[in-house]
């Protein structure tokens, strides 16, 4: 059986005026279950696309709701008639580290949520930060 042929040109990350589009659509998990909604979108600090659509999870209690606001891989994602999908799954995105909506993410803080989605160092936005200097700003708010 022939091995099959690496694309030419990977998938990347949906184009900036895409996933801006997204702000306020529902956010559903792989198994199209609905988890949240899409709260803002940060782009990488050097080339300006989008590395993570931020959504904001909601958790439900006793007593009250909050959200959690989480970074998803941009890469992940696919946006359609007001809703986005991303390929994983619920408890993989409320286990994920929490980000500041208002404040950019530092190499560190990429990397931490990279591995937390088993994102490792020589593939996708891991490999695209971890050449980068220590302590250095790699994505910001759209």
């Amino acid at each position: 059986m022939a091995e099959a042929a690496e694309p030419e040109h990977p998938v990347g990350p949906p184009a900036l005026a895409e996933a801006g589009g997204w702000v306020g659509f529902a956010l559903d998990d792989v198994d199209g279950v609905q988890v949240g909604r899409v709260h803002s979108v940060f782009v990488d600090s050097d080339s300006g696309e989008p590395a993570w659509v931020i959504g904001a999870l909601e958790r439900r209690g006793l007593l009250r709701r909050r959200s959690l606001l989480v970074a998803v891989p941009a890469r992940d994602c696919a946006g359609a008639a007001g809703r986005v999908w991303t390929a994983l799954p619920r408890g993989s995105l409320f286990g994920s580290p929490v980000v500041d909506p208002g404040r950019p993410l530092l190499r560190e803080h990429e990397l931490s949520i990279c591995s937390h989605y088993g994102i490792g160092e020589r593939v996708g936005r891991a490999a695209e930060v971890a050449g980068r200097p220590a302590g250095t700003v790699t994505s910001q708010p759209a």
